[in-house]
Parts: structure tokens; C-alpha cells; sequence
């Protein structure tokens, strides 16, 4: 079984398609292909609440090419998502109704709350019954999820993100709402509290750091690569940290939503399991098309050829019907 997640994000647009291998009680995930597109909709949209007409016609361009991608793949089920700069545009829902029209295309617009819960499915099988702030931070929201006792007990979604940030279209209000939100809802009694980063820009950290895949990251640490990254230009950051284009603009901003969020909370150190959106639309896709199953998720790695390759495995344990 093919499967494939296309994540409309505000500062790109990525697409994966993963083989399901199924052996006995186990499936697992293998990454077949995976685009990652650098259309910024947060730059028209937080400044001008529209998605532009250029970028409409690169956007319509781009979702032609995964259309015939899928079809290149023989994929089985997909899905697309789109989050905060698709939400937030005037013309946002316009633009998904040309798309079903004239590509047959269904675009799930989803909110705060939808998207934080496909995430937490990716991350799940990182968690034990210990205390986890968890923070993804895009380029037009924040996702905060608190974990105690194995469960999630609070969540919310503000509109500070990486381009919003950077473009200067945050709000302080917004900051002293998420600042309060932290410290009213990590209570003293949970104990020590690890953050657990998603999102590209806290991976990248994370790689610069060159932590130990498995190992959490100290906050002092990120405060070093913080300062490390903002001491080269953008041509530096491209050509000799290996940065995208689109990347090395936004991680500093980025890298001070973590920062904030982690002093709030007293987390010292952060786990970056490395997944994100599309990781759980996956899995949402994989739910849907075993339904009898109850799963758990770990991850390996293939490093063939020289390349780190992730995978998602997992142990299926039939239940009774």
C-alpha cells in the first residue's frame, strides 16, 4: 500500500509518499519520495490577508505536479492539509474550490486543533508517562500540547509563527497570551518538564547541535546555535551551514519561539523526534485503511547509500471485532 500527505504550510508546501510494508505483526513506513516546495502563502497573507494572484498560479502549477505524482506512484490514499496562511486568507476557500473543480482535488483546510492532533500522532510513540511540553512552531502558528500521565490534558494554537515573526506581523498581545497560557497550565506539581520540538527550523537546531538522534537538547544549547547562526549572513547560513534559502531567513525567529516558550515552562531540554504534519497524516491515512488494528509506532533508520532515511515502523497487534 502507497500512502501520501501533502502539507500546505505557510512558508512551504511539502509532499511524501511512503510504502506501507507489512510483514506478520509489524508495517512499516518507507519514504518514497518527498518534495518540499518553497511557496511562502504566509507572506502574502499575513500582510495583506490574500493569497496573491502570483502566488495562486504557482500554487495551482505545484498542485497539478502531486496530482500526476500520486498518479505516477499508483498511490492508494492521500490527503492534503492546509494550515494557518491558507486558513487566514480572505480567498483561502475560493482557492480550494477552483482547485476541486478543475483538478478533482479535495483540500482540507484545518484549524489549531486538528492540526496538533495529527502531529501528536507522530510524536506519540516518543512520549512516556513523564511531563512534555510540546511545541511546533510553522511559519503562521505555534501548536502547544501539554502531556501529563501519559495524556494530553491541554492544547491551543496562537498565531505566532516563523514568517509571521519574521515579517513583523505578530502581535504582543498574542505573546503575553501565549506566555500566560504556559505558566498557567504547567503547574509546579507535574515535575520536571521536556519540551518536544517539531517543526523544520527546531530540526535543523537540532542537526547543527549534533545531538545524538534519541538524545534531548539542552536549552542552553539552542541559545549557542541561536547565537552561532545569527553571527553569519544569509549567504553563510546557504552555502556554509547548508540552508535553504527559505530556511535560513525564518530559523532565528523560530529558534526565539522555542527559546520563550521552553524559559516560560522551566524545560531545560527539548526532544526533536524529527516528524511533523505529514508524519501524522500518514498515520491518520494508515488508521482509516486498517481500522481493526491497534498500532504502535518507533522509529528506525536506513542509512544505505550514505543517506539517513527515516522510517516509521510499527508494531500491529490485532484486537478482537
Amino acid at each position: 500500500m502507497k500512502l501520501a500527505a501533502i502539507d500546505i504550510g505557510s512558508n512551504a508546501i511539502r509532499f511524501q509518499v511512503s510504502s506501507v510494508l507489512e510483514h506478520g505483526d509489524k508495517a512499516m513506513f518507507k519514504k518514497v519520495e518527498y518534495v518540499r516546495f518553497p511557496l511562502r502563502l504566509g507572506h502574502d497573507v499575513f500582510g495583506t490577508n490574500r493569497i496573491s494572484k502570483a502566488s495562486i498560479e504557482k500554487f495551482k502549477k505545484l498542485m497539478k505536479t502531486y496530482k500526476l505524482l500520486l498518479e505516477l506512484y499508483e498511490v492508494d490514499d492521500f490527503m492534503f492539509c492546509a494550515t494557518s496562511a491558507m486558513r487566514e486568507s480572505e480567498n483561502g476557500e475560493e482557492l480550494v474550490k477552483e482547485i476541486k473543480k478543475e483538478l478533482g482535488i479535495t483540500i482540507h483546510i484545518i484549524d489549531g486543533h486538528v492540526e496538533a492532533t495529527l502531529i501528536n500522532k507522530a510524536i506519540s510513540s516518543y512520549l512516556t508517562d513523564k511531563t512534555y511540553l510540546h511545541i511546533d512552531v510553522g511559519g503562521g502558528s505555534t501548536e502547544l500540547n501539554l502531556f501529563a500521565g501519559g495524556k494530553k490534558i491541554k492544547t491551543r494554537s496562537f498565531k505566532i509563527g516563523s514568517v509571521r515573526v519574521l515579517e513583523h506581523h505578530d502581535s504582543p498581545v498574542m505573546w503575553a497570551d501565549m506566555e500566560k497560557w504556559v505558566k498557567d497550565s504547567v503547574k509546579k506539581d507535574y515535575g520536571i518538564v521536556t519540551a518536544v520540538g517539531t517543526g523544520g527550523n527546531i530540526s535543523k537546531i537540532f542537526e547543527l547541535a549534533q545531538v545524538k538522534q534519541g538524545k534531548t537538547m539542552s536549552l542552553k544549547k539552542i541559545m549557542e546555535i541561536k547565537k552561532m547562526v545569527e553571527s553569519h549572513t544569509m549567504e553563510e547560513r546557504i552555502y556554509e551551514l547548508q540552508m535553504n534559502p527559505d530556511r535560513a531567513d525564518v530559523i532565528v525567529p523560530a529558534s526565539d519561539i522555542y527559546i520563550k516558550v521552553m524559559e516560560w515552562a522551566h524545560s531545560k531540554s527539548i526532544l526533536v523526534p524529527e516528524v511533523g504534519l505529514k508524519d501524522g497524516i500518514l498515520l491518520q491515512l494508515f488508521e482509516k485503511n486498517q481500522k481493526h488494528r491497534k498500532i504502535e509506532f518507533f522509529n528506525t533508520e536506513d542509512q544505505s547509500k550514505g543517506k539517513k532515511t527515516m522510517m516509521l515502523e510499527k508494531k500491529v497487534a490485532r484486537t478482537q471485532t
